[in-house]
């Protein structure tokens, strides 16, 4: 059931999921498919998830001031104390990966344990190098192969799905452009305020993503002390919607 949660003069959509231990999700730019995914309907089986949509995302409001996953971050801070969170594991998607980083550097002591999978966020190669695929000008079908393993996952009959839901794709999709364009899928600070996480670190990874290579994300998690890095087999950028299972396997050994 979703809620809205007035947070800096916006509402924010919060919906909560299954029951036990409080764990804080924040989708990737795939929300509306992870939160009918069996990976999420899983989760809610061992814990009571808090999934907070960012500003643009979902039904959350997004004021013009609001313009990277930093301003965010502070959005999702100020949600984590109206709600009373504290010593929670906190999961985070792709680009929820990235928010959960920036949450992160900043404080990290209502948190227990972060995992972060196929996240992103940081520039991990010199100034001409190609850290992310560009997602944007590729042909579809040259990032349908770089996003999945299994391309079909690619298809998605959008005149079956309702209008609203519809919305709120296309909303992700241009909120998702907007927040991670210039500089593109990084924030040239985060790299130099990594080592400021203290809390235990997993990063979980697909070893067939294409747009994010697994060697970034091993790059990406010898950045914070002590990070622990896994790779998932036959899956992609998205491993929590081609193999959730291990992906599950992984959270769950992790946080305990």
């Amino acid at each position: 059931m979703s809620d809205f949660v007035t947070i800096q003069g916006m509402k924010i959509e919060v919906e909560r999921r299954g029951t036990g231990k409080p764990l804080l999700l924040l989708l990737s730019e795939e929300s509306q498919r992870e939160l009918d995914s069996p990976f999420v309907a899983e989760l809610a089986k061992r814990y009571e998830l808090i999934i907070a949509q960012p500003p643009g995302f979902g039904r959350s409001e997004r004021p013009d001031w609001i313009s990277s996953p930093d301003d965010i971050s502070y959005i999702i801070l100020d949600l984590v104390e109206a709600l009373g969170l504290k010593d929670i594991p906190v999961v985070g998607l792709g680009l929820g990966g990235w928010i959960a980083t920036e949450v992160a550097i900043k404080d990290d002591s209502f948190i227990s344990k972060l995992v972060l999978v196929n996240s992103f966020g940081v520039k991990i190669g010199g100034p001409l190098d190609r850290d992310v695929q560009d997602i944007w000008t590729l042909h579809p079908s040259k990032v349908a192969e770089l996003k999945w393993y299994d391309t079909d996952l690619n298809n998605r009959d959008f005149s079956a799905m309702d209008e609203a839901d519809v919305t709120i794709v296309a909303r992700n999709i241009e909120s998702f452009a907007r927040f991670c364009w210039e500089p593109y899928m990084h924030n040239p600070k985060l790299k130099v305020r990594l080592p400021r996480i203290k809390v235990p670190t997993l990063f979980i990874w697909g070893e067939e993503d294409g747009v994010i290579t697994s060697k970034y994300g091993k790059a990406f998690s010898e950045l914070i002390p002590g990070a622990k890095f896994v790779t998932v087999p036959k899956a992609g950028h998205y491993p929590q919607i081609e193999k959730p299972q291990d992906v599950l396997q992984h959270i769950n050994a992790f946080i305990g």
